[in-house]
């Protein structure tokens, strides 16, 4: 199945300060990147999937802080064709490139979020500590599959952390709330937390401290992210046993030294 949603595929006319704003705050909110029809024209395939692929069935209480953070699930776009075009969209990805000053990107993966009603906090973490890849020109677009208000838990950023290298050793977990908290509150970086409406995302880079508050809501909080990585980027040795477990999920086939350019990393857009 295909739509013919222009937006997904025409080019976005970006911001001129917009790179320079996500390198100075190591994230970039952006309006009307896509239209509502067409937010609204894949949520419920979306949705659909994460029902189908689910393997999270214990009670809210029963589970940890991450099981209570979302539900999770990886790389639709091989579940759905509809999803693939979302993915493949050389919109974003042609965002991604152009924030990251980068000639293209490949895909790294894509993973569902969905907050359910009275779902936990997300905890403070930096997203590069996952990846073996040699450098950080690694960036993660946020795409609200509904307008997220405050009570909804939108994503929330320290502005201008990637900058600096605190809490670079740690996995997502209380520890990583608490820990990052307590120097984050020491440093100058403003929180912004924010309303998304429909149509408007966010991407920020590997590096930049990012939680979420617990959804407050009667509805799940819905979001489809996307990983974009810098066509050329190489394969590092994996750093700690979730790099390795990446290597092996995601870079399927990829060497250490080399361009991760098999069949689950396609080139999504190249200028």
């Amino acid at each position: 199945m295909t739509t013919t949603h222009a937006d997904l595929h025409s080019r976005y006319e970006l911001d001129p300060a917009a790179a320079t704003r996500l390198a100075e705050d190591g994230f970039v909110k952006l309006p009307g990147v896509l239209s509502g029809e067409t937010v609204e024209a894949f949520e419920p395939e979306i949705t659909a999937k994460v029902i189908e692929l689910n393997t999270q069935h214990l009670p809210l209480a029963e589970r940890d802080t991450y099981g209570k953070a979302f539900l999770q699930i990886t790389n639709l776009w091989r579940h759905s064709e509809l999803v693939r075009e979302l993915v493949f969209s050389r919109r974003l990805a042609r965002i991604a490139a152009e924030l990251l000053g980068v000639s293209g990107v490949r895909l790294y993966h894509d993973q569902a979020l969905y907050k359910e009603p009275g779902g936990g906090i997300t905890p403070w973490h930096a997203d590069q500590y996952y990846w073996p890849l040699s450098t950080d020109r690694m960036i993660t677009v946020w795409v609200p599959l509904q307008e997220t208000g405050m009570e909804m838990g939108p994503l929330a950023f320290a502005a201008g952390s990637h900058r600096v290298s605190i809490g670079r050793d740690l996995e997502i977990s209380d520890d990583s709330e608490e820990r990052i908290a307590a120097e984050l509150s020491t440093r100058d970086f403003p929180l912004v937390a924010e309303p998304f409406e429909l149509g408007e995302v966010s991407y920020h880079l590997g590096w930049t401290f990012h939680r979420a508050a617990p959804n407050n809501s009667s509805m799940a909080r819905r979001v489809m992210t996307i990983i974009y990585m810098d066509a050329d980027i190489t394969v590092a040795e994996p750093a700690n046993d979730h790099q390795r477990a990446d290597l092996t999920a995601w870079l399927e086939g990829a060497e250490v030294g080399g361009v991760p350019d098999g069949p689950l990393n396609p080139v999504l857009y190249r200028g």
